[in-house]
C-alpha cells in the first residue's frame, strides 16, 4: 500500500493585532508578574485588572494593551468587546550601565534592566462559529503488484483537527 500524504491549511480572515513595546525601564521579571495575569483574558477585563493591581508594571502594558485594542478598531474595524488577549510575552531588552561617583574618588556600576513587551489581541467574532483547524487530508493508492502501474482502488479521507487552545476550551485562569 503506497500512501501519499497533502497537507492543506484553510485560510482564514487575518483577526490578530499587535502592540509592541520596547526599551521599557522595567525588570522583566516583575512585568511578567502582571502579564500571566492578564494573558487569555477579553480586553475590558483586562483594562479593569490592569486599573486596580498595585504595581507599578500595569502602567506601561496598560498603555500597551489600550494601543493594541485601538489600532484594531481603527484599523481593522474589530469591537472591542470581542477582543481576548491570546498572546502576550516580555522579554529581556538592553541593559543601561551608568556609573555612579563614590568616596575617595571610585566609581560604582548601576545596572538598569529593560524589557520589551509585546501583545497580540484576536478577535473572537470573526468565524466564532468556525474553530482554527489545521485539515489533513489522505489519499490512499492501492497498486495491484501483478500488474505494475495499474491502479485497484483510490480513496481519499479528511482528517481535521482543532489546534487552537484559546477557543478549545484549554484557557483557564491563571494563578
Amino acid at each position: 500500500m503506497i500512501t501519499k500524504k497533502t497537507k492543506m491549511i484553510m485560510k482564514r480572515k487575518k483577526k490578530e493585532v499587535y502592540a509592541f513595546g520596547q526599551h521599557i525601564c522595567m525588570s522583566p521579571h516583575k512585568a511578567r508578574r502582571v502579564i500571566d495575569q492578564i494573558r487569555g483574558r477579553s480586553y475590558e477585563e483586562t483594562m479593569m485588572i490592569l486599573e486596580l493591581m498595585p504595581y507599578r508594571a500595569c502602567y506601561p502594558i496598560l498603555k500597551l494593551v489600550y494601543s493594541a485594542a485601538s489600532n484594531a478598531s481603527h484599523n481593522m474595524g474589530f469591537n472591542e468587546r470581542d477582543l481576548v488577549i491570546s498572546k502576550a510575552e516580555v522579554n529581556q531588552g538592553t541593559t543601561v550601565k551608568k556609573l555612579k561617583p563614590r568616596a575617595q574618588g571610585r566609581s560604582y556600576p548601576i545596572k538598569r534592566p529593560t524589557c520589551s513587551i509585546t501583545i497580540v489581541l484576536k478577535d473572537t467574532a470573526v468565524n466564532e462559529n468556525e474553530k482554527e483547524f489545521q485539515r489533513y487530508q489522505y489519499t490512499i493508492l492501492i497498486l495491484d503488484l501483478n500488474k505494475p502501474g495499474v491502479l485497484i482502488t483510490k480513496e481519499k479521507y479528511t482528517d481535521m483537527t482543532c489546534y487552537d487552545m484559546y477557543n478549545n476550551g484549554g484557557l483557564w485562569d491563571k494563578k
